[in-house]
């Protein structure tokens, strides 16, 4: 059977894991930019509240994720779970949103207080928007972060693409196994694509000509 005819015959299965596993990134991400974005507004304003959060952050990306999950499984056991707090744990948008929320100009901060502005309002209309490109930037890192990971929780049994790729490699030496690990991986890389294009056209409509890379 020819890569082709693999993929044809397949067809319905590949789609529900291509789904399965970017709707797994999506709704990590969402998670990650929401814990990302309270843990940075909590630390911004101290400068050791946001090396200790800063810190954290390295100091998890620097765990394997293999090990992660092994450490997931005797408290979460297997499937959904290990994988949703492997892939959130993963947060350069803590850094990220630090770093903008912190470099806003204080200036700017001051002329909103001095109309009136109360600390809510001068966060949500002048910090947030004035921090969005850095905090996109994060949020475009860890997506691609999550979409890998994210196939390497199928080693605890996780939703996706990942799946494919296991059972290939387990498989080298029988038929089409080589096909399911490169569908697996191509099958990674399609959505990933698709999400940075997602961002890049976000960051167009959203990031002024004057502060966008």
């Amino acid at each position: 059977m020819s890569f082709w005819d693999y993929v044809s015959s397949r067809r319905e299965q590949l789609w529900i894991e291509t789904w399965t596993h970017a709707s797994t990134v999506l709704q990590c991400m969402v998670i990650a930019t929401l814990i990302g974005i309270v843990v940075a507004i909590a630390a911004y304003r101290s400068a050791l509240a946001s090396r200790i959060a800063i810190g954290t952050t390295a100091t998890i990306l620097t765990i394997s994720s293999f090990a992660l999950l092994g450490l997931l499984i005797p408290l979460l056991g297997l499937g959904v779970a290990p994988t949703v707090v492997a892939v959130v744990a993963l947060l350069p948008i803590v850094r990220n949103a630090i770093v903008g929320l912190a470099g806003v100009d204080p200036q700017l901060v001051d002329a909103a207080r001095g109309i009136g502005m109360n600390r809510a309002v001068i966060l949500l209309r002048v910090e947030l928007p004035l921090a969005w490109p850095a905090l996109l930037t994060g949020i475009r890192v860890s997506t691609r972060m999550i979409m890998g990971i994210a196939a390497i929780a199928a080693y605890v049994s996780g939703p996706g693409l990942g799946n494919g790729i296991f059972t290939g490699l387990a498989r080298l030496g029988s038929e089409n196994a080589i096909d399911a690990a490169w569908v697996g991986t191509l099958g990674v890389v399609v959505p990933l694509l698709l999400f940075d294009a997602a961002y890049v056209l976000l960051g167009r409509l959203t990031v002024s000509g004057g502060t966008r890379d």
